[in-house]
């Protein structure tokens, strides 16, 4: 008999035997869990599936109805068992027990053999009254036990160069560069998600981990995965799977601050075709509407200047048949002077202070109020989106950058209260707002968001953060790993950074561009961004096109050549990992903590990962070195990408990186799609693909395509090839072709390779492919 029958039947007949002892011990059973009083407080333990708790405390005879921003999920029904012990209560359903002191008010999670995971602590909920701009509210606090070598990991994105958030201290408050959601990630295979958008306070010391907010309310969900992808796969089963982002978006964008006329970003795409240099995505920066005496008073009018934009529809039908797309940059904020502004104003839609620009008398609109989001999209689309027919968005500010703070602007009302108690809630709900009015308005068209900030949830809305406006120096390049990783690990599995770093003004002397130290350094931040979600060049004050770095030929174009041109040879092996992501709760950046959370050196390790689940890089973040430190961990073998040598895991290894070169290596086991070279993402079908295979291992891939830019795929409008490589038995199989798709290929050519341990020992096959079943003996 299953699990599951056992605990509904049991379920049963404890409902009898307990259900007047519950009463009369005045916790109250409900359909998915438990009510009770303790510390003068007022607690619901309600189990939204069997692996997923949300823990929801209010003072006494205080009620407070709490809607999510971000939790989209509703409560699954979920057989429990219930029983009492002691003191305590009991709750277990078929993946894990929660116990429940009714008097200390303690919450303590365990998985089924009994091993705790965490422990609320007793008495560690507190509730301590303040005036919150004018209205009654609290300042919330709950505390928990860990173990005392228990690592932990997510809170966001932070530029601290640390992985592990053991003994650290964290204002959550959402600026440029800072992005923070109240999550931790626990090595044991669970995760906590504090749900509350205020300025809050992460702290973890020796003697408890907390968090600390403005609200009415103490509302948290435990999550158990078991392992690092099960935590991930659970958040997002609460807040929100992570869509398809169409192929074009995983090509080669490029961006500065700013093109200043329509002709001049034409005229960037026509020579990155002109060089063969691939390209899929130019974007479009601030200021391409009037100016009015340059006092930046129409900020935002998401309209075009008529003399430096004169024909916008003809300028993106250009980029069209230049087979590249358009992103275009839209702010939060809007100038006097805009009818936007105005229309906000008149409806006390505008949060009244001032943002970027400064000076300008710009100031964000309410982003919790759902007309406002209803009005943003009406000028939005009728201005750009279905005028001109751009491709994507880039969300700037979407913290939003907030100028002359003062402490009373947190004060002021937002139309869910405060800003001070909804502020890191701001970028997750203007993503959303842009995200679902476009999907209504053209469903034929994925959305693609590029954005500068974020909270747990915004994966669903095809959102890509950026780290921000980073400084061009070697420690911030180094800074960004971890900061990915961590980020990647509430839940979201697009980020991104700027390639060389935003501003870049400290390499003008000696040369700019020619700077040989910046050209190192733009290179290898190059690098690091071909194994990012997105790959994407931008900065100010120096140019950042390929060509401003040395004519074709030269070191420095050679070597961002070869980065580029990698990145969309393995568009097959990346485009895959896309459906991984989106189909099966998937993460591109994956810590080495993820696959090999045994190998205790892993958790502290956040300087390389593996991009999908078969290539681990190690980016150097160093001036001038010849030889890079990279650790590969232990139970598998590890292939050296560049010259396929072999070398057994479990050690740290000086490997040579030269300056063409990123230190890149490919688990045993692995199946690699490489397609062809190609100037852009969907410029020939992969007709003929190169398939390695690297011995020392089983290994599965599944080979995934579609229609490439819509969301047939909902649909089941897609194929999945799945390739199975028998090590024992030196045997590939390649299994019927599942599905099909408008335009599918129905042969092709796959030409495969064997790498052997030996290096030296490769075998090569070109076979040919029907959809139908196929076994390779080598």
């Amino acid at each position: 008999m299953k699990i599951h029958q056992i605990s509904t039947i049991l379920f049963a007949i404890l409902t009898l035997f307990f259900g007047n002892v519950l009463s009369a011990q005045t916790v109250r059973k409900t359909a998915q869990g438990i009510n009770f009083s303790a510390q003068q407080l007022d607690i619901s333990v309600q189990f939204y599936s069997s692996n997923t708790v949300r823990i929801y405390k209010t003072p006494k005879g205080r009620p407070y109805v709490k809607t999510s921003l971000a939790v989209t999920a509703k409560p699954e029904k979920t057989a429990l068992i219930f029983a009492q012990k002691g003191k305590n209560y009991m709750i277990k359903s078929k993946e894990i027990q929660v116990d429940v002191n009714t008097e200390t008010g303690g919450v303590y999670f365990s998985d089924l053999s009994g091993k705790q995971l965490l422990h609320e602590k007793d008495y560690g909920t507190q509730f301590s009254a303040l005036n919150d701009g004018g209205t009654p509210s609290f300042k919330v606090r709950t505390g928990f036990l860990l173990d005392k070598d228990e690592a932990i990991f997510g809170v966001g994105q932070i530029l601290d160069n640390k992985f592990n958030r053991r003994n650290s201290a964290h204002h959550l408050q959402n600026e440029n560069m800072s992005t923070y959601s109240p999550f931790f990630h626990s090595v044991k295979g669970y995760a906590v998600f504090w749900d509350n958008y205020s300025i809050s306070e992460f702290n973890d010391n020796p003697q408890e981990l907390s968090f600390e907010s403005l609200g009415h309310c103490s509302d948290y969900y435990f999550m158990y995965g078991g392992n690092a992808d099960g935590v991930i796969s659970k958040i997002r089963a609460l807040t929100g799977k992570a869509p398809m982002l169409p192929l074009w978006a995983y090509g080669f964008f490029q961006s500065k601050e700013r093109y200043n006329t329509q002709e001049e970003s034409l005229d960037v795409v026509k020579k990155y075709r002109e060089l063969k240099v691939p390209l899929d995505v130019i974007i479009q920066d601030w200021r391409y509407w009037p100016e009015f005496n340059k006092t930046d008073s129409a900020w935002n009018s998401q309209s075009f200047d008529q003399l430096r934009f004169p024909n916008p529809k003809k300028w993106v039908d250009d980029i069209h048949q230049l087979n590249a797309k358009l992103l275009i940059v839209t702010w939060p904020g809007f100038g006097p002077k805009t009818a936007q502004r105005k229309e906000f104003d008149s409806k006390n839609m505008i949060i009244n202070f001032d943002t970027w620009p400064p000076n300008s008398g710009a100031r964000p609109y309410d982003v919790f109020n759902p007309q406002a989001l209803n009005i943003y999209w009406k000028y939005l689309n009728k201005g750009i989106f279905s005028h001109i027919g751009n491709d994507g968005w880039w969300l700037d500010s979407t913290e939003p950058d907030h100028i002359n703070k003062k402490d009373s602007d947190f004060n002021l009302p937002t139309n869910l209260g405060s800003y001070r108690s909804v502020k890191n809630g701001f970028s997750l709900m203007h993503n959303k707002g842009i995200a679902t009015h476009q999907r209504e308005t053209n469903d034929q068209k994925r959305v693609v968001i590029l954005t500068r900030s974020g909270f747990v949830g915004q994966q669903l809305y095809g959102s890509n953060t950026w780290s921000g406006d980073v400084n061009s120096t070697w420690d911030m390049l180094e800074k960004q790993i971890p900061a990915a990783l961590n980020y990647t690990l509430i839940g979201i599995p697009n980020w991104n950074s700027d390639i060389g770093g935003f501003f870049a003004g400290r390499w003008r002397k000696g040369g700019g561009n020619k700077n040989p130290e910046f050209q190192e350094l733009y290179v290898r931040w190059m690098q690091f961004g071909t194994f990012s979600p997105m790959m994407r060049s931008h900065g100010t004050d120096l140019p950042r096109e390929i060509w401003n770095f040395g004519e074709k030929g030269s070191w420095c174009f050679d070597a961002q050549e070869k980065m580029i041109k990698l990145r969309y040879r393995l568009l097959p092996y990346i485009y895959s990992t896309s459906w991984d992501v989106s189909r099966n709760d998937g993460t591109f950046m994956r810590p080495l903590m993820m696959d090999f959370a045994k190998d205790k050196k892993t958790h502290d390790l956040g300087n390389q990962y593996l991009f999908g689940r078969s290539l681990m890089v190690s980016p150097v973040t160093k001036y001038q070195v010849k030889k890079w430190p990279v650790y590969l961990p232990k139970t598998s073998g590890w292939y050296n990408f560049w010259t396929n040598q072999f070398i057994e895991g479990g050690k740290t290894i000086d490997t040579d990186a030269p300056i063409e070169i990123v230190p890149l290596y490919v688990k045993a086991g692995s199946i690699i799609p490489l397609g062809p070279d190609v100037q852009y993402a969907s410029e020939k079908k992969w007709d003929s693909l190169d398939i390695s295979i690297y011995a020392g291992a089983d290994g599965k891939f599944i080979l995934y395509e579609d229609e490439g830019d819509n969301y047939n795929y909902e649909k089941g409008a897609f194929s999945e090839i799945t390739f199975l490589w028998s090590d024992d038995n030196k045997t590939l199989n390649i299994s019927n072709r599942k599905g099909s798709f408008k335009g599918m290929l129905n042969t092709r050519k796959f030409n495969l390779r064997l790498i052997s341990k030996s290096a030296k020992a490769q075998e090569t096959r070109s076979i040919a492919y029907d959809g139908s079943q196929i076994s390779i003996k080598f």
